[in-house]
């Protein structure tokens, strides 16, 4: 994905100024920034919840900027979000399931029917359902409704359901926030898994640094909507203006 100059105004107020990031295809990209930074603007943006005031959004050849958010995704582009949004009283694997409906041939009219070639499509939907649940560790939890699931296992499901889009590029809204340490060295070895086992490029927002710094290979650094440093993780570490960003203050030299 290249985004160049993005630029987002609301009512006078510039939530993103002529940012410019690209996510390399087959890595994982962190956006981090301090609260009001922009990285939720920018996420909202690049999936067609929010319009750009300017600049551009391509995926590969293809324009995004302006598309509405289902056309995004047919593009193959998938999102989690920072709160859950699952169906409390439905199974995991139905949720999953809800995932492959951009994949989805056979009509309401098919399906509805349970003709044969709806039957058999419904049934390749569910295995390859079962496979995504396995990769994330929730093959023993596709029969248990989502709202009966702890908090990381919950956060696992979205993330899997929008695996089952079979994206090219993942957008992770904050994956690991709430969870205890186990559950984020297990979702952080997941998201590690799905770039280097699936391929699949990954953008993540994310505050916690050690995650940030243990899986990805770029990191960009926002700040009240201006980038202000893009490299590999220990440069940006050490960057004097991500540290004044952070800490307030010019830092010793």
């Amino acid at each position: 994905m290249s985004v160049r100059g993005l630029t987002v105004r609301f009512a006078g107020l510039t939530a993103l100024d002529a940012v410019d990031l690209t996510v390399l295809p087959g890595t994982v990209h962190a956006l981090i920034g301090p609260n009001g930074a922009g990285k939720s603007t920018t996420f909202n943006v690049l999936t067609g919840v929010y319009r750009a005031t300017g600049g551009s959004v391509r995926h590969g050849d293809r324009e995004l900027t302006g598309l509405p958010p289902h056309r995004i995704a047919e593009q193959g582009i998938a999102r989690t979000f920072q709160n859950l949004a699952l169906p409390a009283g439905t199974t995991v694997a139905d949720t999953l399931l809800l995932g492959r409906h951009r994949l989805t041939r056979a009509g309401f009219l098919a399906s509805g029917l349970r003709l044969p070639s709806a039957t058999q499509e419904e049934r390749r939907h569910r295995e390859r359902v079962r496979e995504i649940a396995a990769f994330v560790g929730l093959e023993r939890q596709l029969d248990t409704p989502t709202g009966a699931l702890p908090y990381g296992q919950r956060k696992l499901t979205e993330l899997a359901r929008a695996l089952c889009l079979e994206p090219g590029l993942l957008l992770l809204d904050e994956p690991v926030a709430g969870m205890t340490s186990e559950e984020r060295r297990r979702t952080a070895s997941v998201i590690a898994g799905i770039r280097d086992s699936l391929g699949i490029s990954i953008l993540l927002v994310e505050h916690d640094m050690g995650v940030v710094m243990r899986i990805a290979d770029t990191v960009t650094v926002l700040d009240f909507g201006r980038l202000i440093a893009d490299g590999a993780p220990h440069d940006v570490q050490n960057d004097p203006a991500v540290l004044r960003a952070y800490l307030g203050e010019e830092t010793a030299s």
